[in-house]
């Protein structure tokens, strides 16, 4: 017998978000990139585009700016997408981190997300 997976839906991974739509932000994503709804974003100095979290980068990318609410696919020239960018409380094991992300780096970005007032529950 075959075993299928299901991904992350739109949303899941939150467990409560302010009143209205306070908790959501419509965000510039960069070029090229398929996300996961709860992937953890970074957003660059220089022009404000958010792409997916990067410890190792040294352009802004490597601090915690939010949460992709849903999943989305980028072209040449990038697009927008919402992020959970404020007052949320979110599933922990739900969030797609970046691939070899330390536990130190992770605990600098639960505390950045704290700093925006996402926090992070167990189930």
């Amino acid at each position: 017998m075959s075993v299928k997976t299901e991904s992350v839906y739109t949303g899941e991974f939150l467990v409560s978000e302010g009143n209205n739509t306070i908790s959501c932000e419509q965000v510039p994503l960069a070029a090229n990139l398929t996300m996961m709804p709860g992937t953890v974003v970074g957003k660059a100095s220089a022009d404000g585009i958010y792409s997916p979290l990067d410890p190792a980068a040294d352009d802004g990318t490597q601090n915690a700016a939010g949460i992709l609410y849903a999943g989305k696919v980028t072209d040449a020239s990038g697009g927008d997408g919402v992020i959970i960018a404020r007052l949320a409380e979110v599933v922990d094991s739900l969030l797609i981190w970046p691939a070899g992300i330390t536990d130190e780096q992770k605990a600098t970005a639960v505390d950045q997300l704290a700093g925006l007032d996402i926090i992070l529950r167990t189930e």
